[in-house]
């Protein structure tokens, strides 16, 4: 059944995507966290110490409360009638999965770029990316939303999908608490730098085993696909550790070879420059096609982790 409801809420997300109009439940995770952060920073020293461990408290309580109050709540639905929490969880798996608003994100940046509208291109990609982007020029833009749907595969598609195969809702909610707390006090700027570390190798850990999954998958879909799959598994070899973040070159850096382009490089965040390496062989400029191509690398990937749970799922029944 888990199963089931994994595939009937990830066949939803295709369809439906996240629609403006229908409240996510991923904002109340951002608002807990908003208050809890408030809260822990008048509990705790204003040291290095105190912030660890406000940032550790913070990690236990917002990831804790994700988990058991999904948990309560289907136990409650189930004992109204089972049927009607198999329909709660799979809204919610639906809504935990990321594929199609990831997607309908990235082209509105692709469609300002063919639009030629730098001004509109730079502001629809601020709103994926933390680097500054009042500068970025197109081949940048395009740069930066390529790896936005690579790394992206990984923290919206692949490892939810694990996470709730193992756990379902729960711990698929549990999972996007901590990219969550990630994403909003995860950073190594002076406000966060101590406060939000827990949380982000709290992040690097539950992504760990995902990335690398998806990067595998994704070699595999370049070659469905028609892409470069040589070139995908020659950068994928070389260049899957070459970031900051020990993931998120894994599927960045598939894309990368299987386009031929170069990925990653120094940016400036919060107005000061944060050098990264580059990623691949610049065997040819990054056109806003990418973000078409990076996205069809999105789907096939997903689609085949999808099956390859499944199949695993069949293993284990017909065994035992």
């Amino acid at each position: 059944m888990l199963f089931f409801k994994l595939t009937i809420g990830f066949i939803l997300d295709l369809i439906f995507g996240d629609p403006a109009w229908l409240y996510h439940p991923i904002r109340l995770i951002g608002r807990l966290i908003s208050a809890m952060e408030t809260v822990l920073r008048r509990l705790f020293p204003k040291t290095r110490q105190g912030e660890l461990a406000g940032g550790a408290v913070l990690l236990i309580v917002v990831v804790g409360v994700s988990y058991t109050v999904s948990f309560f709540i289907l136990k409650a639905l189930a004992m109204i009638h089972p049927w009607i929490a198999v329909i709660v969880e799979v809204f919610w798996m639906y809504q935990i999965f990321a594929v199609k608003c990831l997607k309908d994100e990235s082209m509105k940046v692709y469609r300002a770029l063919k639009q030629h509208d730098l001004g509109l291109s730079r502001r629809m990609i601020s709103y994926l990316v933390g680097r500054d982007t009042s500068e970025l020029t197109g081949e940048e833009i395009t740069k930066a939303a390529v790896e936005t749907v690579a790394e992206n595969t990984t923290d919206g598609v692949i490892a939810p999908m694990i996470f709730m195969a193992v756990g379902g809702a729960p711990l698929g909610f549990a999972y996007k608490a901590i990219n969550t707390l990630d994403s909003m006090v995860g950073y190594k700027n002076e406000k966060y730098i101590y406060f939000g570390r827990v949380s982000a190798i709290a992040d690097d850990v539950v992504n760990f085993i995902p990335a690398r999954i998806a990067g595998i998958l994704m070699i595999i879909a370049s070659f469905l696909c028609g892409f470069d799959a040589k070139g995908a598994v020659k950068i994928f070899i070389r260049d899957r550790k070459k970031h900051l973040s020990p993931n998120s070159a894994q599927t960045e850096s598939v894309c990368a070879g299987a386009f031929g382009i170069v990925l990653g490089g120094t940016h400036n965040y919060f107005g000061k420059p944060v050098a990264k390496p580059e990623i691949g062989d610049r065997r040819r400029r990054a056109m806003p096609e990418h973000i078409l191509y990076s996205h069809i690398l999105m789907y096939m990937t997903a689609i085949l982790c999808m099956f390859l749970l499944n199949a695993i799922r069949f293993v284990i029944y017909v065994t035992l």
